[in-house]
């Protein structure tokens, strides 16, 4: 697939994802989709990513604020179901409250890097 495919690709599973999150009665909002080079050198400086290869300079990562009750949530064990869920819809999509070395529940991503 292209970049492009790929980028629609995931744009589509977002959908389905906040769709999901909306079903369960939980409200959501945008937090990162597009980071800059030099934006995610500052996050690899501060240890807020372990890389300097985020799917977010490709546009297919996004990073999610979820509110339950108007309570933000952002425990694997609060996220877990959104994270599985996502899972599910595609073998490319990671949730980053599954990675193994670096926790990020908020992320979502369509992996373009394995």
């Amino acid at each position: 697939m292209s970049l492009r495919e790929e980028q629609s690709a995931f744009a589509k599973d977002v959908n389905s994802l906040l769709t999901y999150i909306h079903s369960a009665e939980w409200e959501v909002s945008f937090g990162e989709v597009l980071r800059t080079p030099e934006m995610q050198e500052i996050y690899v400086q501060t240890g807020k990513s372990k890389t300097k290869n985020s799917n977010h300079l490709l546009k297919c990562a996004i990073d999610l604020n979820f509110f339950f009750d108007g309570v933000i949530k952002t425990s694997k064990s609060d996220l877990q179901r959104f994270g599985d869920y996502w899972e599910t819809l595609n073998p490319k999509n990671r949730w980053g409250g599954n990675w193994k070395s670096f926790q990020d529940c908020p992320h979502f991503e369509r992996n373009q890097y394995s």
